[in-house]
């Protein structure tokens, strides 16, 4: 988010500082995230001992490079007119360079207006260049809204289906089942003839205790089908398409490159085992890895238009606008969506790419309104309005919902980490089927005899935030005297009835095993979001608490802090609005979300009024999360992963300096570097074989040291291997030049390679003095791979993404080996 400034005033100095730009127009996307990374087994161990993972395409086949020499042509070829396939592309987990991807981007859209001047046909491309950005929009939010309906009405029908079938028609739910039945009341609202459970099937009966087992039995047995199916498609085809998803899309929306992660076969698979996922009733939620299928929409729908497909940057702002389409359809809050996008994941947010999450957010929304997948014209299953006000008083209870939140969730993040990481370590991470099933029977054995983990966590969210009216027969409205009332729908307070006390205690034993469960479920090999689970865990503590405030207000209502506003017999205090209240506490808590959690929950109630204990809940618990753990459960799984994220919240507050981070360090051998005019063609082969560096500074020479540019290993092996196929003569003894020109050569000599047009003449450099605060700050605000240090214009080392993250890990006391990748 902070890079918009900072990329503005640096693309004015690369103009006057010589930046070529040449060589970039090239560009093919050979390192598209729509190639699916073949990774054996599950694991997923991404651990290497060098900084650069191997290159992909071609050159990967081959992984000892030693030059090529294939074939060549009876044409002399100039690299700097002629484009060479494969320059600027990225390897499979580096980092790209925002810099340059933008500055591309900027000689494109020049081109490309200057060019719209001379003919019509031009002016219409530059016309359509410029709307494509909307109809991506357009599309994604189509494509995101479609698939969200589509993963709703399935999850909610193979969730019924543990406990019965529709006699009338397979396809239906218990709900759609038994809507139009004449034989529904309003005591067994969901009992119809339609509707058979499993023992009624089997056993032809409903009632005692064999079909009690036969209900029990079919429902486990439904579970752990789904849960076996899930993770059994996701580790055969699409290892990536488990868990949350939004670590890695905060990762790569940083600028890293982690091929097939949104690719086709993902998002197929992600899809279809996340409807698997929820139905087997685990303690997780569809809302977290719908980010992700949004996500893997826009990477695939950016291959339609060369001006997404063909620079890493401007995909980036479109994957921006996909995960806010993607919370609008999660939890249909558009505008929710956008500040979410903004606060949570997105790291690089122009005004533009505002206004085109705002589009496809809305876009998603009406896509999903009109699929209308649960059926009560709404966004969401959990939608609710109050109508009675909240008393000052009440910001007392708010406030401790805001502090259970945060311990919540630093226990949470503490404990799934710690889990997490016992997984990746022994040999639990080896047998992902096995533990798949073990906590789904767990789960499940443990859920089925208590109606409220028995449904859906969506239903059981529903449930507790429900403002109990006159028509209601759930047990948490099963108040005395409650239709001795003259105020129409509107209840008064009222003595809690058999249902409410039975119901308490059922929710107090969901509580307890829902906080247990969520901890070992999140981070298996399924896709599992965290969004609904937190806001469970907290909707039934608030529940809970706003119940007892109720009873507490009925019972003295002559108390001091009570007379002032609640009489006897009033409406005074709102369950649901606790359950509401305490769902964003924890939610907050684990996520350490702020603004855009209190517009997700205003979105989902349509309460305005309420904005004020959702604000102090949301802060409360952020503090108390704060003070006992600085990371968000995202930002936690991204160091655990070993993820090259620099955080752009916190500060870097270390007094050292750039010269106690870059390579090489005293006593190490000197900085490996490339010389403009003297190295041959072998001579650069054996530099590029003996070493693993992704890139090489460029100097006048070894004896000066002065600095000429900076050439990317990637960029150099192609442009060679290009040469040799096509540029006659080429051979091991041809001299290398960088520069703009190469002086004339005797006669019988080999032709010259010239490869200014890959070398960045301008690359970032700071001296040898310059505070590491600085150094860091840079690196975040401009998106760096790598800054070269110089002293008095003498190269003398590197610093790159890899090397700050590591220093910034070794100053907070932690391992700087855990950051795998570069």
């Amino acid at each position: 988010m902070t890079l918009n400034l900072a990329l503005i005033l640096v693309f004015g100095a690369m103009d006057n500082r010589g930046f070529q730009q040449g060589s970039f127009n090239s560009f093919q996307n050979s390192s598209s995230d729509e190639d699916l990374m073949d990774i054996p087994g599950t694991a997923m161990d991404f651990s290497m001992s060098d900084d650069v993972p191997p290159l992909d395409g071609e050159i990967e086949e081959d992984k000892s490079y030693n030059g090529g020499g294939i074939g060549s042509s009876n044409r002399m070829m100039d690299f700097l007119e002629e484009p060479i396939p494969g320059v600027g592309t990225y390897d499979d987990f580096n980092t790209i360079d925002w810099v340059r991807e933008k500055s591309r981007d900027r000689d494109r859209h020049r081109e490309i207006t200057n060019k719209s001047k001379e003919s019509t046909w031009a002016l219409i491309h530059s016309v359509s260049d410029a709307f494509s950005g909307w109809l991506l929009m357009l599309l994604i939010g189509l494509l995101s809204g479609s698939l969200a309906g589509l993963i709703d009405i399935s999850a909610h029908w193979m969730t019924d289906l543990k406990e019965g079938i529709c006699t009338r028609g397979l396809w239906f739910n218990h709900e759609h089942c038994c809507w139009n039945s004449e034989h529904v009341t309003f005591e067994n609202k969901d009992k119809c003839p339609e509707w058979n459970s499993w023992s009624q099937l089997l056993i032809n009966t409903d009632e005692g205790a064999f079909a009690y087992i036969v209900n029990y039995f079919m429902y486990v047995l439904w579970a752990l089908l789904f849960a076996f199916l899930a993770v059994s498609l996701v580790r055969v085809f699409a290892p990536y398409a488990c868990g949350s998803g939004i670590p890695e899309i905060k990762t790569i929306l940083s600028g890293f490159i982690i091929r097939g992660y949104l690719g086709k076969w993902t998002l197929i698979i992600k899809t279809i085992t996340l409807v698997l996922a929820v139905s087997s009733g685990l303690s997780l939620g569809k809302e977290g890895p719908l980010v992700h299928v949004a996500c893997c929409c826009g990477n695939i729908l950016c291959h339609c238009f060369n001006k997404y497909r063909k620079n890493e940057a401007k995909r980036r702002e479109v994957l921006s606008a996909a995960a806010a389409a993607g919370v609008s359809v999660a939890f249909g809050a558009p505008i929710g969506g956008v500040l979410f996008s903004l606060e949570e994941v997105s790291y690089y947010f122009p005004l533009k790419t505002l206004w085109r999450s705002f589009f496809a957010a809305l876009v998603a929304a009406f896509t999903l309104r009109s699929i209308n997948p649960f059926g009560n014209s709404r966004l969401v299953l959990f939608y609710v309005e109050f109508h009675t006000p909240w008393h000052l008083f009440e910001l007392v209870p708010f406030i401790l919902l805001g502090i259970f939140g945060g311990l919540w969730g630093a226990l949470f993040i503490r404990t799934n980490i710690a889990w997490c990481r016992k997984r990746k370590t022994t040999q639990l991470g080896k047998y992902p089927v096995i533990e798949v099933l073990i906590v789904t029977a767990i789960t499940a054995i443990l859920a089925f005899p208590n109606e409220y983990t028995r449904m859906s966590t969506s239903e059981l969210i529903s449930e507790l935030f429900n403002d109990c009216g006159l028509l209601d027969s759930s047990k948490l409205c099963d108040y005395e005297n409650r239709f001795n009332t003259s105020k129409g729908d509107e209840l008064p307070d009222r003595p809690a009835g058999v249902g409410v006390y039975s119901a308490m205690w059922q929710l107090a034993l969901t509580l307890v095993m829902k906080i247990v469960i969520t901890i070992f479920t999140f981070g298996m090999k399924i896709p599992s979001g965290l969004f609904i689970p937190s806001m469970a865990v907290g909707a039934i503590a608030g529940r809970l608490l706003g119940v007892g405030m109720e009873q507490l207000a009925y019972y003295h209502h002559d108390w001091a802090i009570f007379n002032s506003w609640c009489s006897q017999g009033a409406d005074c205090i709102t369950p649901g609005l606790y359950a509401m209240v305490g769902a964003a506490a924890c939610l907050g808590g684990v996520t350490r979300m702020t603004v855009s959690l209190v517009v997700i929950m205003f979105e989902l109630t349509g309460g305005l009024e309420y904005i004020v204990p959702l604000m102090a809940a949301a802060m409360t618990s952020k503090w108390v999360a704060d003070a006992l753990g600085r990371e968000g459960i995202y930002d936690a799984h991204i160091r655990l992963n070993g993820y090259p994220f620099l955080e752009a919240k916190e500060e870097f507050a270390h007094k050292t300096l750039a010269m106690d981070v870059m390579k090489p360090r005293r006593n190490d051998p000197l900085l490996t570097v490339l010389t403009q005019d003297s190295m041959t063609v072998e001579d650069v082969e054996t530099v590029i074989s003996e070493t693993t560096y992704s890139g090489f500074p460029v100097v006048v020479s070894r004896e000066s040291q002065r600095l000429v540019g900076f050439v990317l290993r990637r960029d150099l092996i192609i442009s060679i291997e290009n040469a040799r196929k096509k540029q006659d003569g080429v051979v091991s003894t041809s001299v290398i030049y960088f520069t703009e020109h190469s002086p004339p050569m005797p006669p019988y000599t080999p032709p010259t390679l010239k490869l200014r047009n890959i070398l960045d003449l301008s690359p970032f450099t700071v001296t040898d003095l310059t505070p590491m605060e600085i150094v860091v700050d840079i690196f975040r605000k401009l998106g760096l791979r790598q800054c070269l240090v110089t002293h008095n214009g003498r190269l003398l080392g590197i610093i790159t993404k890899k090397d700050v993250l590591k220093h910034i890990a070794q100053m907070a006391n932690q391992d700087p080996d855990s950051i795998l990748f570069n």
